[in-house]
């Protein structure tokens, strides 16, 4: 007659493999000995031996702790370690079929682009620091106005040029009301530009010029007219980086509650142009997504911003406890 090692017995000596035979880390053991416990417990809590569970044992088990709350990535590394496990006990002859082959994690939910409410995106878009420095103050108004008005991406703004050009990788057509830009992939598009970002972009113009008398000589007999709609007292293209910072501080001079990044205005223009037209191609092509999928995020965005709207308005929303219940 056969005998049957035990669980603990089959756990210790996949455990003795991994330590002595395969020299994996000390730390790698112990979160193997760790999720070999959690599957021994489950084993045990179905009256199943190891060496006799099932997918189905599997997929039940990794449902419960989804539903208790673990994380896709977290489930997914246990799955890996009970993988390996009957891997070995496969070679070893214990089991037929390796029960956790064909499981996989659920996936982790993409989590929700961070965008301003439409009172918040306005109050930015219109801030006006009184006591700022005027050229400052005129090209940090447009850049803003551009990056919420039009949905751009950073690097969208950093390459546009004064005027168009075929070595521009973008420009804005004043006179059209649109900006040309190079996105991802090398793709051109175009994007409409609003009133307030044309009048925040003449104004702009008509001080930008004022840095370049600072310029030394040397350089002005060279690169300028500087190409860049946007630059910095040196006459010098913007970085990202300097945009992030300068649209960072501007949102907390604006009182904002919390600082806003660029693409955050790119989420908001999505988002609001969504609530309003329920046009999901239409910002598509936009933002210049490839794919639809990538633009959907924002309908859930768009399902959030109703879900908030109905909590704080519509009197079913928080039903009283504690009544009477009301006539039968």
């Amino acid at each position: 007659m056969a005998i049957h090692e035990s669980d603990d017995a089959l756990v210790q000596r996949y455990l003795d493999h991994v330590r002595f035979e395969k020299r994996l880390a000390a730390r790698t053991v112990a979160l193997y000995t760790l999720d070999l416990e959690k599957l021994a417990t489950h084993a045990a809590q179905v009256g199943v031996p190891l060496t006799a569970v099932e997918a189905s044992h599997i997929r039940r088990w990794v449902a419960q702790m989804h539903s208790g709350g673990r994380s896709g990535r977290g489930i997914a590394l246990i799955l890996s370690g009970w993988r390996g496990f009957y891997i070995w006990l496969g070679r070893e002859g214990l089991v037929a079929a390796n029960p956790v082959l064909d499981v996989r994690a659920p996936k982790a939910a993409k989590p929700l682009p961070k965008a301003l409410s439409v009172d918040d995106a306005v109050q930015l878009a219109s801030f006006q620091a009184a006591d700022a420095d005027p050229w400052l103050e005129a090209r940090d108004a447009a850049m803003v106005e551009l990056l919420y008005g039009g949905g751009l991406r950073v690097a969208e703004l950093t390459g546009l040029d004064v005027q168009a050009s075929a070595a521009a990788r973008g420009w804005v057509d004043l006179v059209a009301a649109e900006a040309h830009v190079l996105g991802k992939g090398s793709k051109r598009r175009i994007v409409p530009v609003g009133a307030k970002a044309v009048q925040a972009l003449r104004a702009w113009l008509l001080v930008r010029d004022q840095a370049l008398s600072g310029v030394p000589a040397a350089a002005a007999a060279g690169a300028l007219p500087q190409a860049a709609l946007f630059m910095g007292r040196n006459g010098t293209r913007l970085t990202a980086q300097s945009i992030w910072q300068r649209v960072r501080q501007r949102s907390l001079q604006a009182g904002l509650a919390a600082p806003v990044h660029p693409h955050m205005l790119r989420h908001s223009f999505a988002s609001h142009v969504l609530q309003s037209s329920s046009d999901l191609r239409g910002v598509q092509e936009l933002l210049g997504h490839t794919n639809i999928s990538t633009t959907q995020i924002y309908t859930r965005l768009d399902f959030q911003h109703l879900a908030k709207a109905y909590d704080a308005a519509h009197p079913r929303a928080h039903l009283k406890t504690g009544g009477s219940g009301g006539s039968k």
